[in-house]
């Protein structure tokens, strides 16, 4: 009896994922999968059947206005990522205090993922525009020397980027990392106290291997944040100065629709696509040694 009950829930959650499934095929699977495709024909304005092999891919790396958007890319991800989970990190390390009105902060830190990055971009637009944001700010309150508008120099351009980017992200990675933080046994805090351990001791070298699955999350969540990044991009720069703050993202938008070359976009696109399924490799080859640690670890 109770086995046909668990077969019976067994087939009931099948039949409730079936609308998942078919989204995540025929949306993603085989949305990639035509990406992939076209990438190796010659579409222009429409799709098309015509294969010319690698040739999209030979341009592709030719232009210039390709390989400033990868290089741009390195910059603005290592960047990213590094200091958003370091902020994230800190900020997650000052929640797990008790501090007072804990929910109303962690709102506050939040708020900016929940924001779109298109207003994100704006937001960050204006503060680092020097005719109305910080600088104008500063200038007004006599520090007439000061000199702090990124966004106008094709050199220092994607950091303002960059600072934007952080702002928005280091609020998730938090949420992330806290509750990572809330899950280590008390146990662990209490003998770190009896042992006379500092604080900063116990979450840099003890807390913090014990969240590796947070950490993990929190890093994926950003790699795809900065392969996709396009929003904010359009609202802060459009692309420039010139083409100082192009990325692929743009790049794959901007052949597809101005330049009408889908091969091109689509090639650009699958060459995205590649750091993720990287990414997604070697996390679950970490996963699958670590299973096969434990298991071997287990038997006898």
């Amino acid at each position: 009896m109770a086995e046909a009950r668990r077969r019976r829930w067994k087939i009931q959650a099948v039949i409730g994922t079936l609308p998942m499934i078919a989204v995540a095929v025929g949306v993603y699977v085989i949305g990639i999968a035509f990406t992939f495709y076209w990438s190796f024909t010659s579409s222009k304005l429409f799709p098309n059947n015509n294969l010319v092999g690698l040739d999209q891919y030979r341009r592709l790396w030719s232009s210039d206005r390709w390989l400033v958007a990868v290089n741009n890319i390195w910059i603005y991800g290592v960047l990213l990522i590094v200091f958003s989970l370091v902020f994230g990190y800190l900020l997650a390390v000052f929640m797990d205090q008790r501090i007072r009105q804990e929910a109303v902060l962690r709102s506050i830190f939040l708020y900016p993922f929940a924001m779109s990055l298109i207003v994100t971009g704006l937001i960050w637009q204006w503060m680092l525009d020097p005719n109305l944001g910080i600088e104008q700010t500063l200038h007004g309150w006599g520090w007439t020397s000061f000199h702090f508008s990124p966004l106008v120099d094709p050199e220092t351009a994607i950091y303002g980027l960059v600072i934007a980017g952080i702002w928005q992200g280091s609020g998730v990675t938090m949420a992330i990392l806290l509750a990572g933080l809330r899950g280590v046994d008390s146990e662990i805090w209490k003998a770190a106290r009896v042992d006379g351990i500092p604080t900063w001791r116990v979450y840099l070298f003890i807390a913090l291997p014990m969240i590796r699955g947070a950490l993990a999350t929190a890093f994926v969540l950003q790699c795809v944040g900065v392969v996709r990044v396009y929003d904010l991009i359009v609202a802060m720069t459009g692309g420039g100065p010139g083409i100082a703050t192009q990325m692929p993202a743009v790049y794959v938008i901007q052949m597809i629709s101005s330049s009408q070359n889908v091969g091109q976009g689509m090639a650009a696109a699958t060459m995205m696509l590649l750091p993720i399924l990287v990414v997604l490799a070697f996390g679950g080859l970490a996963m699958w040694r670590r299973r096969r640690r434990a298991a071997m670890g287990a038997t006898p």
